[in-house]
């Protein structure tokens, strides 16, 4: 919604463009992929497949990009697949980083989050941008790249399968026509019509309590952190979140009370009332412009399977999760880059199909594990009865004046999942050999390494890391003779070392608990497929045909 007087896209920071429909007699020639809706996750997952030659057909049934500030944390992980799939500067250049924030309780702060940024990694933790630029830079990514056919206000109305593929039915511009692929991406939302047309149902819990957003145009001076009030004076038993974002944008979260009416409370009168003792609460005097505002509640909603024989569902098509941690948008962009590179794999003869099972295991897993953490920010910052409500009351009181309850204000940030238990995901008895280090499964740590960043040197495929000159090289000739051009080896050296990829400060060792001959596999997506305590040619090779589904 916006103020009175103003378009549903007339921003004070961003020009919507428009994009018409398609005007082609090509529009029925079959797709090896076809991905519907393009907002972040499905403009990742296009921008992945390209980034391994792979052609795909992008659809979206609207005519711009989404509006408002929808999804503002942009996590490390998703800044490293944003570089991966060739379109990360302009979110450095733009977006805000941060790693602090600060929570209160009756105006007095109670806890400091700290989110951990050693030294050895390249991106900060987590970074506020609104959705609107999100999805312009990763389009503008989409337009240098000739393997994506993007076609804007095409809507899929029908979806049909048969062994060989699938058939859509897309409607453009007054008129229908059948496309035709091999397989379908289904990135189109929450409320996914292709995910209703397929008969399949989201499942799980509907959460109490609702947050009005607001998006407030002002110049404030408080730094990049997320800030949390309970029980503030201007929002009496409830809750505000504040996040600073680009072009002196504020994202105001406020929680209504129950009872409360949703439709008043959303009137602009009423919402410029309530938005002005919150600014002046947070320090603000000066001026300050309305710029949007919507209404969400917090939902633990997922499928139970995230594949339908050739359809494949990516994003809040697959899972609604609570923004508490900001893992949505994260979580979303993370099953993009994971189907991405598996399928593009698997059509270009790379991999055999068998490795897509391994798609829904994995990231279904990682949402199982979000809902685990968000569930317990969402009951402290909803608390869900009144017996929630006064032991997280409670909590907070003693906080003001203890240091052991604080912690429960920590809004555990999203972390990458590790796929430990995935079917492509072998050797992990080999960690009682480790004295630490990233498991199985887990996502890579970076490293600073005398040439740059360790993760900026890996492949776009596989990677495998040998640390010093204990293992010899024909036995890494294999290895790569084996995989056929897909696996790149790094050797990386202690600090003495003359040559090679020296461990100039000390980073890779020390972050991979490794010794002068510990070996470590990493898929396409640095997730680590298998690690040796020892190096083992038999068994780091019997782990690269796992990842291409061929054991």
């Amino acid at each position: 919604m916006r103020p009175a007087g103003r378009g549903p896209l007339d921003s004070l920071y961003f020009s919507y463009p428009h994009f018409e429909p398609p005007q082609r007699s090509d529009l029925q020639a079959r797709a090896p992929v076809v991905i519907a809706g393009a907002g972040p996750i499905g403009m990742t997952a296009a921008l992945t497949l390209a980034s391994y030659g792979q052609r795909c057909v992008l659809l979206d049934r609207k005519e711009t990009f989404n509006d408002g500030s929808r999804a503002t944390c942009i996590a490390r992980s998703s800044m490293r697949t944003f570089e991966r799939i060739g379109a990360v500067q302009p979110f450095v250049d733009k977006a805000l980083g941060w790693r602090f924030g600060r929570s209160y309780y009756r105006g007095e702060q109670i806890f400091r989050l700290e989110m951990p940024h050693p030294d050895s990694e390249k991106y900060l933790p987590m970074y506020n941008l609104q959705q609107q630029y999100t999805e312009a830079f990763l389009h503008e990514a989409i337009a240098r790249e000739p393997l994506i056919d993007m076609r804007w206000q095409s809507e899929v109305t029908e979806v049909k399968q048969d062994g060989a593929g699938v058939l859509l039915t897309v409607q453009t511009g007054g008129q229908k026509y059948a496309l035709p692929c091999d397989y379908l991406l289904a990135a189109d939302g929450a409320r996914s019509p292709i995910r209703s047309m397929l008969g399949l149902r989201l499942k799980g819990e509907n959460h109490e309590g609702r947050y009005v957003i607001a998006d407030v145009q002002m110049a404030h001076d408080f730094p990049t952190e997320r800030r949390a009030l309970f029980a503030p004076r201007s929002n009496p038993g409830g809750t505000i979140l504040v996040h600073r974002q680009p072009d002196n944008l504020w994202r105001i979260d406020f929680q209504l009370k129950d009872g409360e009416d949703e439709a008043e409370v959303l009137r602009e009168d009423n919402l410029r009332a309530r938005i002005g003792p919150m600014i002046e609460e947070i320090g603000h005097r000066g001026s300050w412009e309305l710029e949007w505002w919507s209404v969400y509640s917090a939902n633990t909603l997922l499928l139970d399977n995230y594949r339908k024989d050739r359809v494949f569902f990516i994003g809040d098509s697959a899972h609604i999760v609570p923004i508490f941690g900001v893992r949505g948008l994260n979580n979303g962009i993370t099953d993009a880059h994971n189907i991405g590179w598996k399928l593009a794999y698997v059509l270009q003869g790379r991999a055999e199909a068998k490795l897509l099972d391994s798609y829904t295991p994995e990231r279904r897993g990682a949402t199982l594990d979000v809902f685990a953490n968000a569930v317990k920010s969402t009951r402290f910052m909803t608390p869900p009865s009144r017996g929630w409500q006064l032991m997280r009351d409670a909590a907070l009181s003693l906080g003001l004046r203890n240091e052991f309850t604080r912690g429960l204000a920590n809004p555990r940030q999203m972390q990458p999942y590790t796929y430990r238990d995935s079917p492509i995901t072998r050797f992990a008895a080999h960690e009682a050999g480790f004295a630490g280090g990233p498991s199985s499964g887990a996502a890579a740590p970076d490293a600073r390494l005398s040439d740059g960043y360790l993760l900026d040197l890996t492949g776009p495929d596989f990677t495998l890391l040998v640390f010093g000159d204990a293992v010899r090289s024909p036995a890494l000739e294999r290895l790569t003779a084996q995989a056929g051009g897909l696996l790149k080896v790094l050797r990386i050296m202690d600090a003495s070392a003359k040559h090679g990829l020296i461990d100039t400060h000390g980073d890779a060792f020390a972050v991979y608990a490794a010794r002068p001959d510990t070996a470590y596999l990493l898929r396409p997506d640095t997730h680590i497929a298998g690690k040796w305590p020892v190096f083992d040619e038999a068994e780091v090779a019997k782990a690269l045909s796992a990842c291409l589904g061929k054991d």
